[in-house]
């Protein structure tokens, strides 16, 4: 932001770059929520996130609809929860482990086959311009907001409702919660599994086209520093509630927007350490729930991490 309207513009700066920031830690941790509702965890939500951010640039750049790439990204997220959700089922594999491979293993096919698509420039996706009642340029620039941020918006509140009051969210997070009543009560427990990781993928693909598309808005291989591993910690930050994610994302996003906002008014001084106030965040809230009973509040009776 510009010094035109002082210290002004550092809120307006940190509100405009929270929305931007925050809507991949958004998409990324409510499918983390569904996936672990079911009783699964699924670490390779960053290599979906990345593989998500490759095919959608991909498919933006040679359709010229940024919306097909949105879909495609969310496609090949399926694709990657499919194949964790199977792997998953067999005997004796360990969820975690497989997340790790499947991270991996996605972040090196996402690098080997973008290398094409890293200098070509792919339609973006559009933005609601939301500031079109002011005349100050920072006010309009902070109050244009993509699309797919209101989206996940919306999905936050009805996720939480979903768990609550329809049957497919008694029998997720029955399953999740206890899986030997769940199978008493007739519900199929590994594909109740399998579609809560496919519709996590598919959420943690899209949320990875938005930073290819949108913000920062390019594809290379340094796109991702590391949004989908935080995003998966955010699901235990915010108790496996939707509506926490929702919130949690908007304060990672914040701090992650603090370090250029203060830069843009003249701050200088300690711009590094400023910069790195979402990692710092992420080690007091690490420090303030260590408490293995608070941390574990919320959390599904069947995950690996409560065993």
């Amino acid at each position: 932001m510009s010094e035109a309207i002082g210290w002004w513009g550092v809120p307006l700066a940190v509100f405009g770059g929270a929305v931007r920031v925050s809507t991949p830690f958004l998409f990324v941790s409510l499918g983390e929520c569904i996936t672990e509702r079911s009783g699964r965890i699924n670490l390779g939500l960053e290599g979906t996130l990345v593989m998500g951010a490759m095919s959608g640039y991909a498919v933006s750049y040679t359709t010229g609809s940024p919306w097909l790439g949105v879909i495609a990204a969310g496609a090949v997220g399926v694709l990657m929860g499919l194949a964790h959700g199977l792997i998953c089922s067999l005997d004796r594999v360990n969820d975690i482990a497989v997340g790790i491979a499947l991270m991996l293993f996605g972040i090196g096919l996402a690098f080997y086959l973008g290398k094409p698509f890293i200098q070509p420039a792919a339609p973006q996706l559009p933005s609601i311009d939301f500031g079109w009642w002011s005349d100050i340029p920072q006010v309009r620039a902070a109050l244009k907001i993509n699309a797919l941020f209101l989206v996940g918006v919306a999905l936050a509140p009805f996720l939480l409702w979903t768990f609550k009051n329809t049957r497919w969210g008694l029998i997720l997070r029955t399953v999740g919660e206890n899986a030997e009543a769940a199978r008493a009560l007739g519900y199929a427990i590994i594909p109740t599994r399998v579609i809560a990781t496919c519709v996590g993928g598919f959420l943690g693909g899209i949320g990875g086209s938005f930073l290819s598309l949108y913000y920062p808005g390019s594809w290379n291989e340094r796109l991702s520093s590391g949004q989908g591993i935080t995003a998966v910690a955010l699901v235990i930050f915010a108790r496996w509630n939707p509506m926490l994610c929702f919130y949690a994302s908007l304060l990672f996003g914040g701090a992650g927007a603090l370090g250029p906002s203060l830069q843009s008014v003249g701050v200088t001084q300690g711009y590094y350490l400023f910069n790195a106030a979402p990692y710092v965040l992420t080690l007091l809230i690490m420090i303030l729930t260590c408490s293995p009973k608070r941390t574990l509040i919320g959390a599904p009776g069947e995950l690996s991490i409560t065993r």
